[in-house]
C-alpha cells in the first residue's frame, strides 16, 4: 500500500552513519554495514534516537553514496567507521510504503513524478558524481527483526524541497 504524497516540515536531525558506496541491489551487505553501525554506537554508549534511515546522498543508478543512519539525541562526532551527519530541517515531499522493500524503488519514482507533476523542486545539484540531494531518506519505522511479515513493513520516503 502506497500513501499519498504529502509536503511536511522537518527539523533538523543529528545522525551517526556508517557511509558507504553500493550499486544496487546491496541487500546482502546491509547486515555486515548494520553490525559496524550499531557495534560502533554501542561502543560509544550511544543510543539511537529514532528510526534507521538510509540517506542516499549522491544517485548514479545503479551506483549509490548512502549514510546507513540513526537520528541521535544532540550532535555527535564521528569516528572510527561511524561518521556524523545532520539532515537539514525545511520542506520535504513524503511518501509512505507498507509492503516489501522490492518495491522501495517504484515508491521512490512514485515521489519524484508527484513532484515533478506539481512543479516542485528537488534539493539537489547535478555533480559528475551524480545528482547531490541536501536531504533524501528512507525511513525504516518497522524491519525483519521487530516485524517478521513483509507485507506490513513501513517505509516513508522523504524528499527535501528546493527554498
Amino acid at each position: 500500500m502506497l500513501t499519498l504524497p504529502k509536503i511536511v516540515d522537518r527539523p533538523e536531525m543529528a545522525y551517526l552513519a556508517v557511509r558507504e558506496e553500493v550499486t544496487l541491489p546491496f541487500d546482502d551487505r546491509i547486515p555486515a554495514i548494520l553490525g559496524r553501525l550499531f557495534g560502533a554506537m554501542e561502543e560509544r554508549g550511544i543510543a539511537p534516537a529514532g528510526p534507521l534511515i538510509f540517506k542516499h546522498n549522491v544517485i548514479d543508478m545503479p551506483w549509490i553514496e548512502m549514510d546507513f543512519a540513526v537520528p541521535v539525541a544532540r550532535p555527535e562526532a564521528g569516528g572510527g567507521p561511524l561518521v556524523a551527519g545532520v539532515l537539514p530541517a525545511g520542506r520535504y515531499a513524503e511518501i509512505t510504503w507498507i509492503g516489501p522493500y522490492d518495491d522501495l524503488i517504484e515508491a521512490n519514482a512514485v515521489l519524484i513524478g508527484w513532484c515533478k507533476h506539481c512543479g516542485l523542486d528537488l534539493d539537489m545539484q547535478k555533480e559528475p558524481a551524480g545528482d547531490r540531494f541536501a536531504g533524501r531518506v528512507e525511513i525504516y519505522h518497522n524491519g525483519p527483526d521487530t516485524e517478521p511479515n513483509p507485507a506490513k513493513l513501513e517505509t516513508t520516503v522523504a524528499i527535501r524541497l528546493r527554498d
